[in-house]
């Protein structure tokens, strides 16, 4: 039996539109989660499929952990979860990335999750939930012409690990996931640059459902090895 039942919690999603965090929110609900969409484009968030109620706010703004607990607390009556699968990428010799690049995957990679959890702590203390944020593969191991988005990743896991011993004692687990690359279309996205050769990724589903199983666990470390990376 899983650590966690699933059925019934009350799970925000950030980046619910994205090709990860729309997958993670249908298999959360389909294990009879109540989950909270949270993303910038409200059609995209619509055009997941699922009956649930939206956050329209943007990662970067402190004020956008404000409108979740709000939600939350309207729709949900509170939280036991928040999954952040937000994020942006960017590539190139860092000596060829603009400030405002460098700038921008932090404020999304890093500080836009800290500001989030500062604000939703409180509700997660409360139900002693779970808190899961999708770094990456580049966290374990940086890659040159992706110094900035490693950097950021690395910070994020960094994060991680620190909450996991903040909330320890209020049993709050933090679960950091480091997936190998996926096929998500992310590096089609990029900020700034192309994307160096890489391998063959791993198929979204696949991802989705090692997330939401390590969820059921209550695990608190999912490594590229993890997914077999």
């Amino acid at each position: 039996m899983p650590a966690r039942d699933l059925s019934g919690q009350r799970v925000a999603v950030v980046g619910a539109s994205g090709a990860l965090g729309s997958r993670i929110a249908h298999q959360l609900a389909d294990q009879g989660a109540r989950v909270l969409l949270v993303g910038r484009d409200e059609q995209r968030l619509r055009d997941t499929g699922l009956d649930a109620p939206l956050v329209v706010a943007d990662l970067v703004d402190a004020a956008a952990g404000d409108r979740v607990v709000e939600a939350a607390q309207e729709h949900l009556g509170g939280l036991d979860g928040v999954v952040n699968a937000a994020g942006v990428a960017a590539f190139g010799a860092l000596a060829d990335t603009p400030d405002e690049v460098i700038e921008e995957v932090f404020a999304t990679n890093v500080l836009g999750p800290a500001f989030l959890l500062r604000r939703l702590l409180p509700l997660l203390q409360e139900s002693q939930g779970f808190v899961v944020n999708l770094s990456a593969v580049l966290a374990e191991r940086p890659m040159a012409g992706m110094g900035a988005y490693s950097a950021s990743k690395a910070a994020l896991t960094a994060l991680d690990k620190a909450l996991a011993s903040e909330l320890r004692r209020a049993k709050v687990r933090v679960l950091d996931v480091r997936p190998p690359h996926t096929e998500t279309g992310l590096v089609d996205r990029a900020i700034h640059g192309e994307a160096p050769k890489l391998p063959d990724g791993l198929e979204p589903d696949e991802v989705a459902e090692r997330v939401v199983q390590a969820i059921g666990e209550d695990a608190s470390d999912l490594g590229s090895d993890d997914f077999g990376g």
